[in-house]
């Protein structure tokens, strides 16, 4: 009985499906909190905010997923403690020594200041990996009702239409988006990086939510997105959104994705390398 190399067409569905009603679920929590949550703690420094409602959809996530796989694993942010050095741990650890081929890697709310201002850009992200890799991603985005979903080599939908990466050839047409960062190294980079790419591009956008960001360039709202340092539960599942949306997703120096990956780019794929190479030459490595 020799373990699959990867999932049935039959698993995949399944898990795609649990992914899709986590989300559906957990995004109706926030929809019920939309106006603003009161602010219990403080993470990593006062900007990281965290509210009550993250713990709430992590919870409901993980009790559906594990309703029908009980074997399978999880990694959520809520778990995790604050800061970069505890982050690059959490996703490595479950690498090396995870009892089941089946991760679930979890942001119970991406864009937790928006949510916490009541701004209307944060949704939950969820990605299930199979032995490493992600094969199923699922980014909803309960304000608009937009459910943006991937499998391993099966494509990538918006509410189970088809979509592509935009067409910009040039990266003076590219609509640009990245991070205002929390952490200090993050910020320096930011700041070199938005200075060599705003006489570039076309314009730069900062939304406060790297799904909502991830998930736009694969259908074209925006062309690319870049950030210095960012975590697996961040991008796992817009990173298979992409892909599959025909995409492109590396880190800084042009290496494919991979779940320990925190330094990303990610494109319509026409811009990927213009892009790169303005972030270098500015000292952004």
């Amino acid at each position: 009985d020799v373990a699959m190399s990867s999932p049935t067409p039959e698993t995949l569905k399944q898990v795609l499906e649990v992914a899709m009603d986590a989300g559906k679920k957990a995004g109706d929590i926030i929809l019920g909190n939309a106006e603003g949550a009161e602010i219990t703690n403080r993470k990593a420094n006062s900007r990281d905010l965290l509210t009550l409602i993250d713990p709430l959809c992590e919870k409901t996530i993980k009790e559906i997923v594990l309703a029908t796989f009980p074997d399978h694993d999880f990694l959520g942010e809520e778990d995790v403690p604050a800061g970069k050095d505890a982050s690059a741990a959490a996703i490595d650890e479950k690498l090396k020594n995870s009892k089941s081929d089946w991760l679930w890697i979890v942001d119970p709310i991406d864009g937790t200041t928006n949510f916490a201002n009541g701004m209307p850009i944060n949704m939950p992200s969820i990605a299930a990996a199979y032995k490493g890799e992600v094969v199923v991603g699922v980014i909803y985005d309960p304000h608009r009702d937009e459910m943006f979903t991937a499998t391993k080599g099966g494509g990538a939908f918006l509410n189970g239409k088809s979509i592509k990466v935009g067409e910009e050839e040039e990266i003076g047409d590219a609509v640009v988006a990245m991070g205002s960062p929390p952490g200090e190294e993050s910020m320096r980079m930011s700041l070199k990086g938005v200075s060599a790419l705003m006489p570039k591009v076309r314009t730069i956008r900062m939304l406060g939510s790297a799904a909502v960001m991830l998930a736009w360039i694969a259908n074209g709202r925006l062309t690319a997105y870049w950030e210095y340092d960012l975590s697996s539960w961040d991008i796992s599942a817009g990173a298979l959104i992409i892909q599959e949306a025909g995409g492109k997703f590396t880190d800084l120096e042009g290496n494919d994705f991979t779940l320990r990956t925190r330094k990303i780019c990610a494109s319509n794929g026409k811009v990927h390398d213009a892009l790169l190479q303005a972030l270098n030459e500015a000292g952004v490595v």
